[in-house]
């Protein structure tokens, strides 16, 4: 009795929030899934795999070296001063990996290293992609269409007006909390980056492009070095979500609507005609039949009535 009121208790709570829900188990399973990632690739340690080298393991370990200073990986000192691989390098690595940026500065070397990203990376990628649409989604109703339509209707300005001006705004608040204001921490931090090449740096990551050629947070003696990746992780990936959230808001635009209606094919129209023309018969056939069938039904359930034969009508009509 309990378990069923227990049950029925949970259900009623579950059932009014079942999107809610389902928004937040997404979001802490990709959260899972980043860590996850992480301590896979954070896992590929050296000295645990060889403990003593052999002529032809220390030349097989010098061309691995050699091969890693082609990606930046420092030969004489680490950047962290203990461990190119520790969590905090795996988490950005991972993240840039499953948002399809993929700045090169960083590649596993191992065999295994390389089949567990490609593992990875395939199931990762498509969970990235449901994960951002689902934000996105959810976002843009709050930034963009509510917004838009409570100018429209408690001031009775134009809704289309009110769209434009309201994706200028937009697109200014996240060049300016996205770009401007990033690029000036950026060059403040960085030792070497002026605000032009942080600027740079912002716009090839947000745009996954990702060339690599500049990496925050790969300084030698990089203060607080773990805490900066994590805070560039998570920059990373609000940054993308915004630039979705503007490019999904000026889609919706309703000049750009009848611009991208110009490259669109267009239906023909006596195929169009064709269509409706079979789908009327279709539903017309189906009501006749169900009509029919009515009737037959009607005819069953009626009662019995003795019918009289045709000599007796005429015998009547005579008399």
């Amino acid at each position: 009795m309990l378990q069923s009121l227990a049950g029925s208790s949970c259900v009623r709570l579950v059932e009014p929030h079942r999107s809610a829900w389902c928004f937040a188990l997404l979001v802490l399973g990709y959260l899972l899934y980043l860590v996850f990632g992480a301590v896979g690739f954070s896992s590929q340690r050296f000295l645990e795999e060889h403990a003593c080298l052999s002529e032809q393991q220390l030349e097989q370990f010098l061309m691995r070296v050699l091969e890693a200073s082609n990606y930046g990986v420092s030969v004489l000192s680490n950047a962290s001063g203990n461990w190119n691989w520790d969590f905090t390098s795996s988490l950005f690595f991972a993240s840039t990996v499953l948002s399809t940026t993929g700045y090169g500065h960083t590649v596993p070397l191992s065999d295994g290293g390389k089949a567990f990203c490609i593992i990875y990376s395939a199931i990762g990628i498509p969970f990235t992609l449901l994960f951002l649409t689902a934000v996105v989604q959810r976002v843009i109703i709050y930034v963009t269409r509510r917004p838009v339509l409570y100018f429209h209707i408690r001031w009775g300005f134009s809704k289309q007006v009110v769209a434009i001006i309201h994706a200028v705004v937009l697109g200014f608040i996240t060049v300016s909390c996205f770009f401007l204001i990033p690029a000036a921490i950026f060059s403040v931090l960085e030792d070497n980056w002026n605000f032009l090449e942080s600027f740079y740096f912002c716009f090839i990551s947000l745009s996954t492009i990702g060339l690599g050629d500049y990496v925050p947070g790969e300084g030698y003696n990089q203060k607080f070095r773990e805490l900066y990746k994590i805070g560039i992780t998570c920059y990373l990936l609000l940054g993308l979500i915004a630039m979705l959230v503007v490019l999904e808001t000026f889609c919706e635009l309703h000049e750009l609507k009848k611009f991208r209606k110009l490259f669109y094919v267009k239906k023909d129209k006596e195929e169009d005609q064709v269509h409706i023309m079979e789908h009327d018969q279709l539903s017309f056939s189906s009501i006749s039949d169900q009509a029919a069938s009515m009737k037959d039904d009607q005819k069953a359930n009626e009662p019995f009535v003795t019918s009289q034969s045709p000599t007796s009508n005429d015998s009547s009509l005579n008399n």
